[in-house]
């Protein structure tokens, strides 16, 4: 619905991830409040694990701190039921790894995750080839199930990537962990007229995006702009040594989304 609405208006979707409970449950609802009204229009929700292969160091340590802070899926799920009392359109993505999931247990964790207003999942370390796990069992809850392609991911493999994919697809742009240097925007827009030659999904764009040029750059042949590292850096900036912020994180946030937002909307005039 959202992507079908966003082509109508010819620009690409701002998709935005924090870390669930960064650098606790009420500073991390507050800031999750804040972004539909800076501009975002997709949120990832991180779901916090203390061996996140595929995140860089300041996503890292956003799940390092919300776990300190007692952060569980549970309690991620229950941010999410608490921000769907205010906000039920914009979609909710949780995002993180299948150890919590596998621990909380899939069919209480979907049966939970439909309650709390849960639109789809970004499970990074799960492979088509393990769609029984966790990704059939999610499409038969209504919830959608968002595939990772990568530069390494060839025209032999994009059809297995696809073949359960659901919602949109996400395109890494480079080789690396997240929060890494964005790779040659014209290598991106060849990149994504690659994947959409296999599927009419809409395509988003993420790892390294931080400002609102980038942002323009990549929204130009993307379906979205997917934004972390810059996020988390954001509320990362307003804590001090002690953990206790100098700032308001949800106005920091803010901030920096609304010049991203801005970004997206002029990524097409």
């Amino acid at each position: 619905t959202l992507f079908a609405k966003l082509r109508q208006e010819n620009r690409p979707a701002l998709v935005t991830y924090f870390m669930g409970g960064d650098p606790d449950y009420a500073t991390a609802l507050a800031i999750m409040k804040a972004l539909p009204k800076a501009g975002a229009d997709i949120i990832e929700l991180g779901m916090p694990f203390s061996d996140p292969m595929a995140d860089g160091p300041a996503i890292q340590a956003a799940g390092l701190r919300a776990l300190k802070g007692g952060q569980t899926l549970a309690r991620t799920l229950a941010m999410a039921k608490s921000f769907r009392q205010e906000d039920d359109a914009t979609p909710i993505v949780m995002m993180g790894y299948y150890n919590p999931i596998y621990i909380y247990g899939v069919d209480r964790f979907l049966k939970d995750a439909v309650e709390a207003g849960i639109d789809g999942l970004i499970v990074v370390d799960l492979p088509p080839e393990m769609d029984a796990e966790l990704c059939l069992p999610a499409l038969a809850a209504g919830i959608n199930f968002i595939r990772l392609a990568t530069p390494t991911t060839d025209d032999r493999r994009l059809p297995k990537v696809l073949e359960n994919t659901s919602g949109f697809v996400y395109y890494v742009s480079m080789t690396g962990i997240t929060g890494s240097a964005l790779t040659d925007t014209a290598k991106v827009s060849a990149a994504v007229a690659r994947i959409k030659g296999h599927t009419d999904l809409p395509v988003c764009v993420g790892f390294g995006v931080k400002t609102a040029s980038q942002a323009r750059a990549i929204g130009a042949a993307a379906d979205g702009v997917v934004v972390g590292t810059a996020i988390v850096n954001a509320i990362a900036n307003v804590l001090g040594q002690d953990g206790k912020t100098t700032a308001d994180p949800a106005e920091a946030v803010s901030t920096l989304v609304r010049g991203l937002a801005q970004g997206v909307k002029e990524a097409r005039l």
